[in-house]
């Protein structure tokens, strides 16, 4: 359904939008309200609501440089994606890594927020949620979700940030990140969205237009037909759940224990020893994992273990952990 659509717009020479098509935004539109229970503020309006955007991880790396932050600190969840860091040393910023809101604002410029959690999975409640904007808006600095697992929850659905019930009657000082490589296995599109706070979704736009931040016309194409059909990508969430099912009772009958992991693409494996033990551990068995140290000094006892590979390798890894003829995973 993507290539169909991405062929049928590869005539495309002209210039695309940053602002996105009519389509595009529609679509996106649609999606939040329909998935999420997000309704975007005039998505089709002088000042955008819902922008494209060259993947997410270009967004989250460029956000506090487009938005203009000149010194400060940003505030990345304790144990976290890297690319939160990286674009606050872009920017110049300090980071400090906190689960909470800081008792003291001090000079805190922005907020990044991960729920589902890249690596670990967890899903931050209502109240969590609630706490944060409350910070946020009294503050005045600006409170931002990446969300891109929002399709991906499995012990707990994933609230948005930008859920009436989470932001109130408008999105002010919100914003909220999305992606299609997951939920429609489209990575390699580059196809990911920004949505919220029409004064900063439009300060963002603005800076990204003359930057080139443009997603090309078939991928805009593309993520529109994405966006309008969701049995595609509630068939992708039944193939990660069923890998998840078969590698959790594998690590778990390996003696493993999985911690968070409600949502995601991801379990939080640890077996009570530094990440680097049980990634030689694992590494013996022909399995390759993330250090938990990757995402921060709170992870240095977890490992990352990825749902992404094929059914095969799967398959393959399980064998490995617990193999035929020895005590079967419950």
């Amino acid at each position: 359904m993507l290539t169909a659509a991405l062929a049928a717009a590869g005539d495309s020479p002209g210039y695309p939008t940053a602002l996105g098509t009519a389509d595009l935004r529609t679509a996106a539109a649609g999606w939040l309200e329909r998935r999420l229970g997000v309704r975007p503020a005039d998505p089709l309006g002088t000042d955008p609501s819902v922008i494209p955007t060259v993947g997410s991880k270009e967004l989250v790396a460029l956000l506090p440089t487009l938005l203009g932050l000149r010194g400060g600190t940003v505030v990345i969840p304790e144990v976290a994606y890297p690319t939160y860091e990286v674009g606050a040393v872009v920017a110049g910023l300090s980071v400090l890594r906190s689960d909470v809101p800081p008792a003291d604002p001090g000079d805190v410029v922005l907020v990044w927020l991960n729920s589902p959690g890249n690596p670990h999975g967890r899903v931050l409640s209502d109240d969590e949620l609630l706490r944060w904007v409350a910070w946020g808006r009294e503050h005045g600095v600006p409170v931002v979700a990446d969300e891109c697992y929002a399709m991906l929850g499995w012990e707990v659905q994933p609230r948005s940030l930008l859920h009436p019930d989470v932001a109130g009657a408008d999105h002010t000082g919100l914003l909220a990140v999305h992606s299609l490589s997951k939920q429609s296995t489209a990575a390699g599109y580059r196809a990911g969205l920004l949505s919220g706070d029409p004064a900063l979704v439009r300060r963002i736009w603005d800076v990204r237009r003359h930057l080139g931040l443009l997603v090309p016309g078939p991928v805009q194409a593309a993520m529109a037909a994405a966006l309008a059909d969701d049995a595609h990508v509630d068939a992708q969430r039944e193939r990660y759940r069923a890998r998840r099912e078969r590698l959790a009772a594998a690590v778990r009958g390996a003696g493993a224990r999985i911690d968070h992991s409600q949502a995601g693409l991801y379990l939080w494996v640890t077996r009570d020893e530094d990440c680097w033990t049980t990634i030689d551990w694992l590494a013996g068995l022909g399995i390759v994992a993330a250090p938990g140290a990757f995402y921060g000094p709170a992870g240095a006892r977890h490992v990352r273990v990825a749902l992404t590979a094929t059914d095969e390798r799967v398959d393959a890894a399980v064998e490995r952990l617990v193999p035929r003829g020895s005590l079967r995973p419950a």
